[in-house]
């Protein structure tokens, strides 16, 4: 990946040099547009039909989290088969591997999916780091290393992946639907995903974020608080500066885009599907919930740990990947999160610390793993995922008619005002 000069950063990450620009026929167009897309808002059918599943072609408003490395295509595909929107997350895979897995998908499900991507594939100084760099991070996890007999890794210098080599393959594939986090890609890839008409959802964690990603024209927004598993993919100010939980964060959102919102971040049963639609928004994302599944590519010991109810309690590092990130706290958690740990920039320290997780899975030492895991963990007891998907969906349907009618009822009243 080239470096961006300042300006050209700006422009990738908040799309504030894509400022659009209209005659005065054309500001009525879309006026006119909007006051449709505000008539449907404010008029859904019912829960499972609003602007967001008739623009994704999807019988369900809940859309599976793309999650990273523990994505499967078999996860993906039987939840868009059920009538949601099965994700990948394939941020980490190379072009080509990324185009098998869109084949794969392709050949399990006629239905919509989303393929997940991360705009920002490397944080600063990783293309500066150096095999002394790599010994202090190295450490932390020595003793654990020894404990299980495992080799000591040796240090090799960084390859980075490119985010435009990984999206162009997206886009030639015209896969149904592009989401993302950690940025906004440039202007002229949305203008191809318009045109080509995949559906793009961005990821937020700041209502300036979402106002940021409107303003670049994308589909949907996902509002995602720092309830939520995995990474926290903030982009206008660091992490750490972005943490608002679910329940404050999607109403804010919904007040300042107009575009449709998924609510995500905590979301484990159908109590958080009820609460998400009365904040206003219009699907939820789930993710912790789906990683207890068997069709997840979560390791076996990862399941187990979260069918078992033993996640306990989840916290946020970047010891695991030099990126802020939300997992059940653990030994080697611990041992990361302590002062004086020297933390590699992304995504050198994901590659450092995978040396570990792979031996410590083999070995079964939960402790020793990254378990990723959002706050509701302990509500994921999945082994079927048609049943879960069943349930969560004849939970939701016995009162979401007047919930939805309530919270489109009070955004009228809103805008009267």
């Amino acid at each position: 990946m080239t470096v961006q000069g300042p300006s050209e950063r700006l422009e990738l990450i908040t799309g504030t040099h894509h400022e659009y620009k209209y005659g005065e026929e054309q500001m009525l167009t879309r006026q006119d547009s909007r006051t449709a897309d505000s008539e449907q808002r404010l008029m859904p059918a019912s829960w499972k039909q609003n602007r967001l599943t008739a623009k994704l072609g999807i019988e369900y408003p809940i859309i599976q989290g793309p999650l990273g490395g523990l994505s499967s295509q078999r996860l993906t595909a039987t939840v868009s088969n059920f009538g949601g929107l099965g994700s990948f997350g394939a941020h980490s895979l190379p072009p080509d591997a990324i185009k098998d897995v869109i084949a794969e998908i392709r050949s399990l499900t006629s239905k919509p999916f989303a393929m997940n991507l991360w705009v920002s594939m490397e944080d600063e100084g990783a293309r500066t780091a150096d095999e002394n760099g790599f010994n202090r991070s190295l450490a932390p996890l020595v003793a654990g290393l020894a404990a299980l007999g495992a080799p000591r890794p040796t240090y090799k210098p960084y390859s980075p992946k490119r985010f435009e080599d990984q999206v162009r393959v997206l886009l030639d594939a015209s896969v149904p639907a592009f989401s993302f986090i950690f940025g906004i890609p440039a202007k002229e890839i949305l203008e191809e995903c318009r045109a080509k008409g995949i559906v793009t959802i961005g990821g937020a964690t700041t209502p300036d974020e979402a106002a940021a990603l409107q303003e670049a024209g994308v589909n949907a927004i996902a509002a995602s608080g720092f309830e939520a598993g995995g990474h926290r993919g903030s982009f206008l100010r660091p992490a750490e500066d972005s943490l608002t939980g679910t329940l404050s964060l999607v109403p804010q959102v919904v007040d300042v885009v107009d575009v449709p919102v998924i609510a995500a971040g905590g979301i484990g049963d159908a109590r958080g599907v009820i609460a998400a639609l009365a904040l206003g928004a219009e699907a939820v994302q789930m993710g912790t919930v789906f990683l207890a599944c068997e069709e997840s590519g979560a390791s076996r010991l990862h399941r187990e740990t979260l069918r078992r109810r033993d996640a306990g309690h989840t916290a946020l590092t970047k010891g695991f990947t030099g990126r802020l990130a939300r997992a059940v706290r653990n030994r080697v958690m611990e041992n990361l999160n302590r002062n004086g740990a020297e933390i590699l920039p992304y995504p050198l320290q994901r590659e450092l610390v995978r040396n570990l997780a792979i031996a410590a899975e083999a070995a079964g030492r939960a402790d020793l793993v990254p378990m990723w895991a959002g706050q509701s963990a302990n509500l994921s007891t999945c082994t079927d995922l048609s049943a879960l998907l069943t349930s969560l969906v004849e939970e939701v349907s016995e009162i979401a008619g007047p919930i939805i009618q309530w919270s489109a009822a009070r955004r009228e009243k809103q805008i009267l005002k």
